[in-house]
C-alpha cells in the first residue's frame, strides 16, 4: 500500500528527474523534447500544496515527508 507521502515524494521525484533529463545532453533529442513537452503540465510546488490541502489523505502531510521511502 502506497502511503500519502510517499505518493507525494514519487510526484516530486518524477518531476526532477524530468528536469534532469531534459538538459541531459547524452540523452536523444527526441526524448529531451519529450521531457520538456511533460513538464509543461507537471504539477510543481504550487500545484502540490493545493492538492495536499484539498485531498490530504491522497497526499499528506509535508511533516509525514521526514520519512525516508528507500
Amino acid at each position: 500500500m502506497t502511503l500519502p507521502y510517499e505518493r507525494r515524494w514519487a510526484v516530486n521525484n518524477t518531476r526532477q528527474f524530468l528536469v534532469d533529463l531534459q538538459s541531459d545532453l547524452s540523452a536523444p533529442e527526441a526524448v529531451r523534447k519529450e521531457a520538456s513537452r511533460n513538464l509543461r503540465h507537471y504539477p510543481g510546488e504550487y500545484h502540490m500544496e493545493e492538492a495536499r490541502k484539498a485531498a490530504p489523505k491522497v497526499f499528506g502531510d509535508w511533516e509525514d515527508m521526514k520519512h525516508d521511502i528507500l
